[in-house]
């Protein structure tokens, strides 16, 4: 346990109808007491003036009182809800400033101390971070999968078989001259489960698709009617559409949630095959660039030169309603509910199910070690090999919940939560 005593303003910032100040650490109490003039019955809101050092009348407010190790923090805790005013969240803080052996939380040190005092684990921090971020229901379902300890409890899983494998086979390399102890290798079948069961995770899609967005990259020949489609998707005017061939020499990128599915549209330059300078040139390869990462291709051209699975949009069906692909005419409004309703349809086909764990990268890269160990672990046929690899294994698998091995992520993690958090 630490021993300064931290304090912040864990709401938001006033004026608001109420403020929640919390006070952490050894001196939470003695904080507590100088301010509300005893300490409190645990765990129970009790109504409190609250005083300066000096005396002064600074709120009246409710006051709670929780002791360690059970709070949030995994320290002693107390909460102050008081009017949401500026002048009395600075009084009160100012206060809190003024007692020996408190200070001003750093952002995100709360969550940094209930994770360092075994409250939560290292996924639940990056959860309670995806809720704080969280824009769209996917993506607060998503992440509170991970702040309620889903990722917790699959890597207990995974390590309890590898802790029974390994324990058999310390058995047969320390025992196997004991009569009840068989020389005999353990059966790969579970180790080979496990493998499979991460690689099949491992193929789930990523997390960053909920926070980025799937992206939707519109590509085509010039004067296709792109940039005026891009526009209608993103229901604001970002892209200049004029009638030159050209206009568009630059990716135009648009975060959009549409029916609350994430989506990152990317408008890009026409492409042809002479380039008339060098500037043009420079748009074209961002646009191969960008079709070439793009997640979904919304295709307005000769079909073709259509990207493998593109989405076929034939556009200006008021001027060409002979095109090949689905009818659509930002003028008229023909097919364009259908082509959102597509793009909605096949985005959700690239997205994590609701509320199911999905990977980071962080995540991925240390279950893809774990992978790789587990499998060459069952592949051999030595057990001192084996055990070894098992080993191994099982200390990567500690980074994932923030065991061993992550002080420098942490420090990017936690720095990136509010002050209060």
């Amino acid at each position: 346990m630490r021993s300064e005593t931290i304090f912040a303003l864990s709401s938001g910032l006033p004026p608001s109808g109420i403020a929640v100040v919390r006070i952490s650490g050894p001196q939470a109490g003695a904080a507590l007491t100088a301010l509300a003039g005893t300490l409190l019955e645990p765990r129970r809101a009790s109504l409190r003036r609250f005083r300066g050092v000096d005396g002064a009348t600074l709120d009246d407010g409710l006051a709670l009182w929780f002791p360690g190790p059970a709070t949030a923090t995994g320290e002693d805790l107390a909460e102050l809800h008081l009017h949401g005013g500026r002048a009395v969240v600075a009084a009160v803080l100012a206060s809190l400033g003024g007692i020996p052996g408190c200070r001003m939380a750093e952002a995100g040190e709360f969550t940094r101390r209930a994770f360092e005092n075994g409250r939560i684990d290292l996924t639940e921090a990056e959860g309670l971070a995806g809720l704080l971020a969280a824009e769209t229901e996917l993506q607060r379902r998503s992440a509170l999968a991970l702040a309620e300890g889903g990722m917790g409890r699959l890597v207990a899983s995974w390590e309890v078989t590898i802790l029974r494998e390994s324990a058999r086979l310390e058995a047969l390399l320390d025992f196997s001259d004991e009569g009840d102890v068989t020389d005999d290798l353990p059966d790969t079948a579970p180790l080979q489960g496990l493998a499979d069961e991460m690689a099949a995770l491992l193929a789930s899609p990523p997390a960053e698709r909920l926070r980025d967005g799937v992206k939707v990259v519109l590509g085509g020949p010039p004067n296709a009617g792109k940039s005026s489609l891009f526009n209608f998707l993103i229901d604001r005017d970002a892209a200049i559409v004029t009638d030159i061939a050209g206009t568009t020499r630059d990716r135009i990128e648009a975060p959009v949630s549409l029916d609350g599915v994430p989506l990152l549209f990317v408008d890009t330059a026409g492409l042809h095959e002479d380039a008339a300078d060098a500037v043009e040139a420079i748009g074209m390869a961002r646009s191969s660039e960008a079709l070439d990462a793009a997640d979904i291709v919304l295709w307005l051209g000769d079909v073709s030169a259509a990207p493998l699975g593109a989405i076929l949009v034939a556009s200006k069906a008021d001027i060409f309603p002979q095109g090949e692909g689905l009818p659509v005419s930002v003028r008229t409004g023909e097919g364009l509910a259908e082509l959102r309703t597509a793009i909605i349809a096949r985005a959700k086909t690239l997205l994590p199910q609701p509320g199911a764990l999905a990977l980071n990268a962080r995540h991925r890269a240390i279950v893809a070690e774990v992978v790789d160990l587990v499998s060459e672990a069952a592949s051999s046929n030595d057990a001192l090999i084996r055990a070894e690899q098992l080993r191994v294994a099982r200390t990567v698998l500690d980074r994932l919940t923030g065991r061993s091995g992550v002080e420098s992520m942490l420090d990017a993690l936690f720095g990136a939560f509010c002050i209060g958090k």
